[in-house]
């Protein structure tokens, strides 16, 4: 299996409240994008300590749609977990959320999304990219009232709802280029 590039996206306007607020050096190789076969999907993870919310695009990237989220366990049953939603949606890209201090500095989640996503190029045969998603979680919490859903819903859906965040960041991103 060839070496798959790690990526990460700077920031970028994506919608009327922007998620990113400080520009970070886009050193990525946009050919990378290239890999994506046409008419696949692509799938987004945000991870986190207990929990990695779970959103996929349709086959046309215009629109990303949660997914149920994956707990956290041993590394064997997460990457099983998402073998099987890469399988399940025929997933041709998988783009994990990589956190960022306000600041732009690396945070302790940022180390962690950085080791997930060499994990996962490692281990799976598509390209795995890596979006700055600071204040998704916001983001998605204020998306989630505004649809007028619980506490206790929100605390089940905005781990998700950040991965859609991010997936719609991207697939923004790649239609502008």
């Amino acid at each position: 299996m060839a070496a798959l590039k790690i990526q990460a996206w700077p920031n970028y306007p994506t919608s009327e409240t922007l998620t990113q607020e400080k520009q970070i050096p886009n050193n990525a190789d946009l050919s990378e994008f290239d890999r994506i076969p046409a008419g696949k999907r692509i799938l987004a993870l945000d991870p986190g300590m207990k929990r990695i919310g779970v959103a996929v695009s349709d086959e046309t990237r215009t629109v990303a749609r949660p997914l149920p989220r994956i707990e956290r366990t041993a590394w064997k049953k997460v990457l099983l977990a998402v073998k099987e939603l890469v399988s399940e949606f025929d997933a041709g890209a998988l783009v994990i959320g990589l956190p960022f201090n306000f600041d732009g500095s690396e945070s302790e989640m940022s180390t962690e999304a950085r080791r997930l996503a060499r994990n996962f190029s490692l281990s799976l045969e598509i390209p795995v990219i890596l979006q700055d998603e600071r204040a998704t979680s916001y983001e998605a919490r204020g998306r989630l009232w505004q649809r007028g859903s619980d506490l206790d819903e929100t605390r089940r859906q905005v781990d998700s709802e950040a991965a859609v965040i991010i997936l719609t960041d991207l697939i923004d991103r790649l239609t502008k280029r």
